[in-house]
């Protein structure tokens, strides 16, 4: 991939007409150049939320060795999430000013050097100051990919590489509930953290030496405003209720299978590696799905599964193994509802706003994984497990109402 294809104008096929695969590649060489770009993308992406699922997978061994409480430990995703939401349109701006490799290898940088922190935490100032970091690189991570993506892959092969980059964010799931966790029951918790902090730093310095070189940045730009319209509006407001349900689940799903359910903490965080696995499959399976006219009807209908999924959840307070096929629910239909709304950005975003429009969703999708887990963690704390995973249920039906409400005005041709 030469630099002059990856910096080609936002909204245009990027790339030679011979790049046809689906990450972007050209056929004739074995789309090497592509694939690479893919994979990068998805580690970006894998990185860019690790600390999440790391907290969830590990968080029965930081209640038991750290000190922390349930509701400290919700605290942890609030100051994370909450930092990225608020960084998210900044970081749209930056990205679409800076370009996608320079915003990329900051990605992966500051991901390590948070990472680095948590593992050496003390007690629970130095951890909520590392997750606090940590919401730096959860600001990029959309519109940074989202960029890449309308810059270096032709239109018909978007969807299918925006799914397979957003199923970074499972695999980062799957990666700390299974041997990231299992490498916790060797050598500590801290030793895992650590592992993972210098797999993000090999990362950054692949990214740095396999991507093309951005153009010089231009002037800033006249502010746009911060106020999501239209449909960006209405997906961030879906995005925040399904982002409140889906970190409760990553935070809480672990410590509920011990404290409630009698797992081990490896066998725990094995629920993380569940949902991970079955989020890859769903955000890739119902991406490439998300074809112009059907797109449109997606979120509502994968916030209906995941409502199905809460009560899978709340059941399995009576019939524990029932908590496997919650897990592997939210993965296949809450997961990739954020998938599918990154589609639609992609789809629809006005020329030279496909980063702000990604950065003001994902904002919404950060403040919902702000708010989630603090309601959530003061039921848990309580051991009301049934009362929070009816709150999950909840917010996933809010998410369900506010999506299908935006499909069915946009199909009448309503757009504010």
């Amino acid at each position: 991939m030469g630099e002059g294809e990856f910096v080609a104008a936002e909204g245009t096929a990027a790339v030679t007409p011979a790049k046809t695969d689906d990450g972007g590649g050209d056929d004739r060489d074995g789309g090497g150049s592509g694939r690479q770009l893919t994979a990068l993308l998805t580690c970006a992406m894998a990185f860019s939320m690790l600390q999440l699922f790391l907290l969830g997978a590990l968080g029965p061994r930081l209640v038991a060795e750290l000190g922390v409480s349930p509701a400290v430990l919700g605290l942890t995703t609030t100051i994370g999430f909450g930092t990225a939401a608020v960084l998210s349109p900044a970081g749209g701006r930056i990205v679409d000013r800076i370009g996608p490799r320079r915003s990329l290898v900051a990605l992966l940088l500051v991901s390590a050097v948070a990472l680095a922190l948590i593992g050496a935490a003390p007690g629970a100032a130095l951890l909520l100051a590392a997750v606090a970091l940590g919401g730096v690189p959860q600001a990029l991570a959309n519109p940074a990919t989202n960029k890449a993506v309308l810059r270096a892959v032709p239109p018909e092969r978007r969807a299918a590489v925006t799914g397979l980059k957003q199923s970074g964010v499972q695999l980062g799931a799957f990666a700390a509930g299974a041997p990231l966790a299992l490498l916790a029951g060797g050598i500590g918790w801290r030793g895992a953290v650590w592992a993972g902090a210098g797999a993000a730093l090999l990362a950054g310095m692949w990214a740095l030496r396999a991507l093309p070189a951005d153009p010089p940045p231009g002037p800033a730009g006249p502010r746009t405003a911060l106020v999501p319209r239209g449909m960006v509006a209405w997906l961030a407001a879906f995005s925040l209720f399904l982002g409140a349900g889906i970190a409760s689940v990553n935070t809480y799903v672990a410590l509920f299978g011990v404290q409630r359910l009698g797992l081990g903490p490896t066998a725990a965080g094995a629920l993380v590696a569940v949902l991970g696995v079955a989020g890859i499959a769903g955000r890739v399976g119902w991406s490439k799905a998300a074809r112009p006219g059907r797109a449109e009807w997606l979120p509502g209908l994968l916030a209906v599964g995941a409502l199905g999924a809460a009560g899978l959840l709340v059941a399995a307070v009576l019939v524990a193994p029932l908590v496997w096929l919650g897990a592997v629910a939210v993965g296949v239909f809450a997961v990739a509802g954020n998938a599918v709304s990154m589609v639609l950005i992609l789809q629809r975003a006005a020329p030279g706003r496909a980063g702000q429009d990604s950065a003001l969703v994902a904002a919404g999708f950060f403040a919902g994984f702000a708010a989630g887990p603090p309601l959530f963690g003061l039921l848990a704390q309580r051991d009301q497990y049934g009362p929070a995973w009816l709150l999950v249920a909840a917010e996933f039906a809010v998410a369900a109402a506010t999506a299908i409400t935006w499909a069915a005005r946009d199909r009448a041709g309503v757009r504010r």
